[in-house]
């Protein structure tokens, strides 16, 4: 029999409508901060769909862990470019921001008559399911990447120092001496075919020199640009550009450095700015997207539709030339032998940083009575032994805390 012809290989496995729609459920339903959005993703692509292993995925939050900007929206950029290309990467980006980034900036024109959503009962529900999926995506990772007593051990040790030294510099550190310690005590075993897939990002060399020169010459070059032309547009874009470059491990540590930019800089008023901070806790999402609230809200143009549009893109272009950058040679570097024994304590720390994460802020905020303890309770069940999508338990835990909270 005549051998058929080899098939040509898809360049990409996925397309970028399968990647905007999956990552959109993801901006209408992930509440609860950074740390719950990677537990999102883990149920989403690691344990629901399958686009990459456990061990890819602790290295992917590593590495994005180290860079700054929003580390959970980088996860979600680095996964979208994988499986679709740049266009992937934008869609991932578009569907996981714009739900949260629009509703703040109706918020901004006038949809105040919610009131304080801080304390209303749906948010509660939400936030007691963002315990069980964070539980869950944590107890996930520790079977696959602490199986040994050595690695069990790395992640207690990070789950200590992160817990008694709460920020974001705390957790760099913790995953730098993870590495080190896996280097030195750590030797890797033979991997199954699924943990040594390599989380592989089809980037030209010349792209990703090219964009991490242009975050480099915009982070440098912008101030000098707002100073020598005035432009209101040009300083809207610096300020935002610098707390998206600035900032470790994303969340509410952005908050010092934009109310720097825009607060003392007398761009927002500063009720004004609180007004938007409190609705940025009842929207799903990146909180990061509070910068398109506060775009629409400078005092001096371009404000409006423009202005949030600008802070919206300036905040996020960091993180995205970055990933874009930054990608090509960690899938280098991660095959070297070495390599591998770091990444072993590297994934050891990053379960226990989530360790950590779950505790405070996401358990302390979110079960704060009997009735958010049944919730949580409740929803880890739904999410381990009945496999419901983790959507659907936000979904059911936010009308039964509307309804009885």
């Amino acid at each position: 029999m005549t051998p058929s012809p080899p098939t040509r290989k898809r360049r990409h496995p996925g397309t970028v409508g399968e990647v905007f729609l999956v990552f959109l459920r993801l901006g209408l339903t992930s509440f609860g901060g950074p740390v719950a959005h990677l537990g999102y993703f883990r149920e989403a692509f690691v344990e629901r769909r399958k686009w990459l292993g456990d061990r890819a995925y602790a290295e992917l939050v590593a590495l994005c862990q180290f860079l700054p900007g929003p580390a959970s929206s980088q996860v979600g950029m680095a996964i979208g470019l994988q499986r679709a290309g740049f266009g992937g990467l934008l869609a991932a980006w578009a569907g996981f921001t714009l739900p949260s980034a629009i509703l703040l900036v109706a918020f901004a024109y006038g949809v105040t008559a919610l009131g304080d959503l801080s304390n209303a009962g749906w948010i509660h529900g939400v936030k007691a399911a963002a315990v069980a999926v964070v539980a869950h995506a944590v107890l996930g990772m520790a079977r696959t990447l602490t199986p040994d007593a050595k690695r069990a051990t790395i992640a207690v040790a990070g789950m200590i120092v992160v817990l008694l030294v709460p920020s974001a510099f705390a957790q760099v550190a913790v995953i730098a001496a993870a590495g080190i310690v896996g280097l030195v005590w750590l030797r890797p075993q033979a991997a199954t075919a699924s943990e040594s897939e390599p989380f592989a990002v089809r980037v030209p060399r010349w792209v990703a020199i090219a964009s991490l020169a242009v975050f480099t010459v915009l982070l440098a070059g912008l101030p000098a640009l707002s100073a020598a032309t005035g432009d209101g547009a040009a300083r809207l874009f610096d300020v935002f550009y610098r707390a998206g470059a600035l900032v470790f491990g994303g969340g509410h540590v952005v908050l010092p450095l934009l109310e720097a930019g825009t607060v003392q800089t007398g761009l927002i008023d500063h009720d004004v700015f609180l007004a938007g901070y409190g609705a940025a806790q009842a929207v799903p999402g990146p909180l990061f997207t509070f910068a398109a609230y506060l775009g629409t809200m400078t005092t001096s143009p371009p404000s409006g539709l423009l202005g949030a549009g600008i802070a919206l893109v300036a905040i996020f272009l960091p993180a995205t030339l970055l990933v874009v950058g930054v990608l090509p040679f960690w899938d280098r570097l991660r095959r070297a032998p070495l390599a591998q024994r770091a990444l072993m304590g590297v994934n050891a720390g990053v379960v226990g940083i989530l360790a950590a994460a779950l505790y405070t802020p996401v358990f302390t905020e979110g079960v704060t009575s009997a009735a958010s303890l049944a919730i949580a309770a409740a929803a880890f069940v739904a999410l381990t032994s009945w496999k419901a999508p983790a959507w659907a338990v936000v979904i059911a835990a936010s009308l039964i805390g509307w309804a009885v909270l």
